[in-house]
Order: C-alpha cells, then sequence, then structure tokens
C-alpha cells in the first residue's frame, strides 16, 4: 500500500507473479549458478579447492587402508590429472538410479561412499559434493577405473555425460549416459582412479591457475597426516618436467620436528586417546519420515607437542585429512586443556607460588610447535571450504585427552621426563613474568600520559606570570606553613603547592608505585614537563623548585624524599640548577636595646651561628630578651617573618641542589635511600663515631 498525504491507497494488484516465475535449479545447475556457495570462490583459491577435492578421494582411500599412491598431473593444455590406487569408484549398477556407480557420484548432488557408512570410517569429505562440483565446473572431465577385468570410463561435459570425438574440452561432444569408454584389460587385483577435469573458463576468472607452491606445501602436509601415503607430483606445464615427492612414516611426530625451528626443551611428545560420545542426527524411518536418533560416534585425538627456546607458536590442526586453518572445537579443546594442566602441575611442583597469578594460554604457547588431528566418522565442518571443524564433542573429547597425557608428562618421576617437565615449567613461568611486566610497563606509560595531559590538582595556588625566567613554584609541607606561605607569597610569580608529611621513597618503588601516589603524581603534574624518558626540560612552567619543610629531621627526611623524586624522575631539572632547598631560620633573638642601624629582630640558622651572635651583641653590651625563640617549624613563624627570612627575593637564603658527578649521585641515592639495607647500615655505623653528641637536639 502507498500511503497520499495523511491517508492509505490501495497499490494495483499483480496477478502477474506465478509458479513459473520460480526458477528451479536441478542437479548440478544449482553449482554453476551459485559456484562460490560449494568452493569459496571462482579465483586461483577456488580452483585449488576444486583439485583438492579431487585428491582428497584418494587420501580417503589411503585412509582407509586400501591405497598407497596418489600422482597429481599439471598438463600443459590448464588441465590436471589426479590417480589414486585406491579400490576405484564402483562401475556397476546403483540400483535406484540404474546408472553406473561413477556417473552417479559425478552427476548427483550428495551421492558417494561416504554417506552410507560402510565404506569409509573417517574420511576427507563429507557434503559427498567434491566429485560432482568439480564436474559442474569442468568443460570437460575424464574418469577412468581400473577394475578387473578391464579398465572403463567415462566422459562429462559442465556435468553432462557423453563422448568426446578428439582431446580436451574443445572436441565435438555427445551426450550420453552410461560407461563409454573401454581400455586396456587390468590385471587382477590392480584397482585404481584416474580423473583428469578442464576447469570452465566461463566460471573461472582468467588469471585462476593451479599454484605449484601451494600444491607442494598441503601435498607435503598430506603425507605427515596419512604415514605410508606416497604423493607425487608432477608439473608438466614447462619444457622441463618437475616432480616432488612425499612420505612420511613417522607421521605427524615428523610434521612437527619439520615445522619446529629453535632449540628443543623437550622431546616430541605423542599425546593419544579415543573416546566415544552420541550425536543426535536425523534419519529416514521404516516410514520414510525423517527423524531425529541418536547415534554413538568414536573420535580419535593424535596431538604431536615440542616446546623449544623461540618465542613463536605453530600449530596446525587436520580433521580426518582435512586442514583446518582456522581451527574450531577441537582446537579450543586443546587450548582450554594445555592452560588448565599447567596451572594444575606448576602449583602442585610450587613452580607458581600462592600469591602468583595463573599462567594464560599465551605463556603456554609460547616456542609450542603443534599439530593437532582428530578423526571421526562425518564432522560437522562450518561451511563447504571445511576450515572451521563445528562437531561440539571434539572440544571435551580432546580437551580430556590432552589434559591425561600432558599431566603424566609433567608429573612424571621417570628421570629424563622429569628434567624436561621441570624446565618447561619454568619456561611458561618466566614467560608469565615477562608478559606480567610487560603488561605493568604498558599501564604506566598510559598512566604516566594521562597524568601529564590531565589538569592541575586544584590544591595547587598557582601564579599569574607566566615567565619561567621568574616564576618559582614552592612546594610546602604542612596545613599551618601553607596558610603562613599563602599570605607571604608574591602572587605574581611565586606558585605554591601543599604535600602531606612524607612523600613515597621512589627508589625503592616501583614506576606503577610511583604514579599511584598521589603527593608524587601532582607534582609531576604541576611541573608539567612529564618524567623519566618522557621529560622535556622546556616544558617546564617554572624557572624554580623551591623545597620548603621545616628545619628540623623531620623537615631534613622530607626535602630528602623530594630530591629523590627528582633526581630519579626529572634529572635534567636537577642538573639544569632548577632545584632549590630553601632555608628557614632555627632562632630568632629580639633585641632589648638595639643600637642605631641595628634590626630588632636578629635571625640564624644553626646552633653555631646563634653562638656567635650572641658573642658578639655580649661584646657590643647589646642585651635581647630571653628565652630566645627556637623554631619548630615554620608554623609558627607569622607572613611578614615567614616572607622577609624564608620567600622574598631581596632577604632569602637558598640552597641550590646540583650534580657534579651523576654516577657519584645514583651511588649516593642507592646507598642512603636504596632498598639494600645492609651498605646504609654500615654507613650509619662508620658516621656514628663522628657525631657530635652535644649538637644533637634531643
Amino acid at each position: 500500500m502507498s500511503r497520499v498525504g495523511s491517508s492509505f491507497v490501495a497499490a494495483p494488484a499483480d496477478n502477474t507473479y506465478n509458479a513459473a516465475h520460480l526458477l528451479v535449479l536441478e542437479g548440478l545447475d544449482a553449482v554453476r549458478k551459485r559456484p562460490g556457495m560449494y568452493i569459496g570462490s571462482t579465483d586461483t583459491r577456488g580452483l585449488m579447492h576444486c583439485l583438492w577435492e579431487i585428491i582428497d578421494n584418494g587420501v580417503d582411500e589411503a585412509l582407509a587402508g586400501v591405497a598407497h599412491l596418489v600422482e597429481i598431473t599439471l598438463h600443459d593444455d590448464g588441465s590436471v590429472e589426479v590417480f589414486d590406487d585406491g579400490r576405484g569408484i564402483p562401475t556397476d549398477k546403483e540400483p535406484k538410479t540404474g546408472l553406473p556407480g561413477v556417473e552417479v557420484v559425478a552427476t548427483k548432488l550428495h551421492a558417494g561412499g561416504k554417506f552410507g557408512g560402510g565404506s569409509y570410517v573417517a574420511t576427507g569429505g563429507l557434503h559427498g559434493v567434491g566429485l560432482s562440483v568439480v564436474n559442474a565446473l569442468s568443460s570437460r572431465m575424464d574418469i577412468d577405473v581400473d577394475r578387473s577385468p578391464s579398465q572403463q570410463g567415462l566422459s562429462f561435459q559442465r556435468g553432462v555425460p557423453g563422448v568426446f570425438d578428439g582431446d580436451g574440452p574443445t572436441a565435438s561432444f555427445t551426450p550420453r549416459s552410461g560407461l563409454t569408454r573401454k581400455g586396456k584389460r587390468v590385471a587382477k587385483g590392480r584397482t585404481g582412479t584416474r580423473i583428469r577435469f578442464w576447469p570452465d573458463r566461463q566460471i573461472f576468472t582468467k588469471d585462476a591457475g593451479f599454484e605449484m607452491e601451494g600444491l607442494i606445501g598441503r601435498a607435503r602436509q598430506t603425507s605427515y597426516i596419512v604415514p605410508g601415503l606416497e604423493l607425487l607430483i608432477r608439473d608438466q606445464r614447462t619444457g622441463d618436467v618437475a616432480e616432488e615427492r612425499f612420505r612420511h612414516d613417522g607421521g605427524i611426530a615428523e610434521f612437527v620436528e619439520f615445522l619446529s625451528h629453535g632449540e628443543p626443551v623437550t622431546d616430541i611428545l605423542r599425546l593419544q586417546g579415543t573416546d566415544t560420545f552420541t550425536e543426535t542426527v536425523p534419519l529416514l524411518d521404516d516410514k520414510g519420515h525423517m527423524t531425529p536418533q541418536e547415534i554413538e560416534r568414536e573420535l580419535t585425538v593424535d596431538v604431536a607437542v615440542r616446546w623449544d627456546t623461540a618465542y613463536d607458536t605453530e600449530v596446525r590442526s587436520f580433521v580426518n585429512v582435512i586442514a583446518t586453518p582456522k581451527g574450531g572445537t577441537h582446537v579450543s579443546g586443546f587450548d582450554a586443556a594445555l592452560t588448565k594442566t599447567f596451572n594444575d602441575a606448576m602449583r602442585g611442583a610450587k613452580v607458581l607460588k600462592t600469591a602468583d597469578t595463573d599462567v594464560i594460554k599465551d605463556d603456554v604457547m609460547e616456542g609450542l610447535t603443534a599439530v593437532v588431528t582428530v578423526r571421526l566418522a562425518e564432522p560437522q565442518f562450518e561451511g563447504q571450504t571445511k576450515e572451521i571443524l563445528g562437531t561440539p564433542a571434539a572440544r571435551s573429547v580432546v580437551r580430556k585427552v590432552v589434559a591425561s597425557e600432558l599431566k603424566s608428562f609433567l608429573t612424571s618421576t621417570k628421570r629424563a621426563e622429569k628434567a624436561q617437565a621441570k624446565l618447561l615449567m619454568e619456561k611458561v613461568a618466566g614467560a608469565s613474568k615477562t608478559r606480567l611486566a610487560a603488561r605493568q610497563h604498558k599501564e604506566n606509560q598510559r598512566r604516566k600520559t594521562a597524568l601529564e595531559s590531565s589538569a592541575l590538582p586544584a590544591k595547587l595556588f598557582d601564579c599569574r606570570s607566566t615567565d619561567t625566567e621568574r616564576t618559582e613554584l614552592f612546594i610546602v609541607e604542612g596545613d599551618s606553613a601553607m596558610g603562613t606561605a599563602k599570605a607571604a607569597r608574591s602572587s605574581e610569580f611565586q606558585a605554591l603547592l601543599p604535600i602531606r608529611g612524607k612523600i613515597l621513597n621512589v627508589q625503592k618503588a616501583t614506576v606503577g608505585d610511583m604514579l599511584k601516589n598521589t603527593e608524587c603524581a601532582s607534582i609531576i603534574q604541576v611541573v608539567g614537563a612529564g618524567s623519566g624518558r618522557t621529560f622535556e626540560l622546556e616544558a617546564a612552567r617554572y624557572g624554580r623548585i623551591i623545597l620548603m619543610a621545616d628545619a628540623d629531621s623531620d623537615g631534613a627526611h622530607i626535602r630528602c624524599l623530594l630530591a629523590t623524586l627528582f633526581f630519579k624522575y626529572m634529572p635534567e631539572l636537577v642538573a639544569d640548577g632548577r632545584l632549590y632547598s630553601a632555608v628557614p631560620p632555627l632562632h630568632r633573638i629580639e633585641l632589648s636595646n638595639p643600637k642605631k642601624g641595628m634590626d630588632k629582630y636578629i635571625y640564624t640558622y644553626s646552633d653555631g651561628e646563634l653562638q656567635r651572635r650572641l658573642a658578639e651583641l655580649k661584646k657590643k653590651n647589646v642585651r635581647w630578651k630571653e628565652p630566645i625563640q627556637r623554631y619548630k617549624g615554620l608554623g609558627e613563624m607569622d607572613a611578614d617573618q615567614l616572607a622577609e627570612t624564608t620567600m622574598d627575593p631581596r632577604h632569602r637564603t637558598l640552597r641550590k641542589l646540583t650534580i657534579d658527578d651523576v654516577d657519584e649521585a645514583s651511588r649516593v641515592f642507592e646507598l642512603l635511600m636504596g632498598s639494600d639495607v645492609a651498605p646504609r647500615k654500615e654507613f650509619i655505623v662508620q658516621g656514628a663515631y663522628e657525631v657530635d653528641v652535644d649538637t644533637i637536639d634531643a
């Protein structure tokens, strides 16, 4: 219906759409109409998939124990020929259709010996579309079967059986059903199948071709998966015939040896086992209805693994003889078994302590080479290209087998295995520690970046000027001192940042702990030049950084902790002479009868200076009020006194903190502030003999 304004108007009825418009694709027409649904694509990848559908039929014969040779020949006319010495496709008539068996499997979708359950236990094919799909996508296919007493065969043009009157796909073709070709006699007991096909260029792209490199790679891995099977590849497309032959009686253990490159940490381990599971599948009942029934399946697991000193991981997985490059349920079961078994074994062996976090999959997989194979009847794949196994039960069966076998190795009491297992568990533990350290470093960098780009802390009392030649930042300890300093400062060029108590000793702490500390983080934010490797001196917001703490032992400790922070994480600022320590007075002498030109108050900065000044006053016959004031902290001064003695550039005294020898400074900081207690204790004990007990302010 269509809408006009606010009302609806009925659209005119269309009675021309009826059953005649429904396109019914019969047989192989569906394949030619939508080839991508069956072979994935129509480029080189799809063409190679067609070739492997044919080769896999021969390999399935080898899996059944009735074939030992598969020959692949690439001809110079663009065709390819595959021969296997298996039982040969049946040539007798199939009861339901009355056609020869070879014609049925080549022309009917979902027809073949892999469906009945009597011919094959485990196969590479599942959907029964391999040969028939390739036939539909070929401009010509010739099939010859060796079965006593004579060789018989037939040809097809784009899936239609018939007879060619010459060689190649361009020869004249006459459609005809049934076996149309008889060859030489076949000796009793000799069997085999020879299939030659020419890809249809109406379907495949112009640049689609058979890749020798890809063919060699897959033939090699197939020879490992099926021990005793020989695969011969013959390339006749160039003047010189190139041949490659593969046979590996050692199976997947040899495959692991081939794939592994580092120095071995363990021998090649074989983890093998068999288990059964039930699967619900729809089957025809006596009345011809499809009803779900439970079938018991057997799944065989064979895994070969080896760990080496390298860092790369190489895992290849197969179902029957089909490679599953994208994994599936069998690989997920393998991964799960590895991680859990290693965690249990490593905690049992005390390689992992109670406080340690569990190792993860990546830790265990580092340096691992593995080939995971499972064999079962009628595996479920996700898609015709069979890159992912979907059978749910494979996960639990593989996990159970691998966990049991691997646990036996890791907890073995045999001397050789025990030594290898210990080395392996230590390697995994080392990988875990490295990963955690890298993650910590990454988090620190992220936290540092966020710190450097975030807004200034609210507790900062900033100055108005931005001229770094004049600006000063006072780092002030204590709330009482902060209140006095606010009244004493010149807000034009002096900024104040309060800190509470003693900050973290960054010489002992990690970078992460330093960045988590509120006081340290605030100082780095306010300075504004970053820290560590990211520090940029030009970005510093102030020309001078002045540490202002009480003139007692606690104040000295706080200054020492602050100096450690700047030296470790902002050393360029110290080297440039921008770090200072304020020098507040210790005493105030109030004169009773100051003479002309003398101030009423005299400040001294040490006990020695106090004694000298008192001696001078006594000599000049100048009296003072008793008792002499001793400042315990900056908060005891009023604003005028603090400004005059400590903050006013015209009267104050500052002590510049500089570095003459970086290495020596590093040694001293590590000695006095580092984690190692013994050298510091020795330093204190030796220095104790040089202390004047009378000068200690008790």
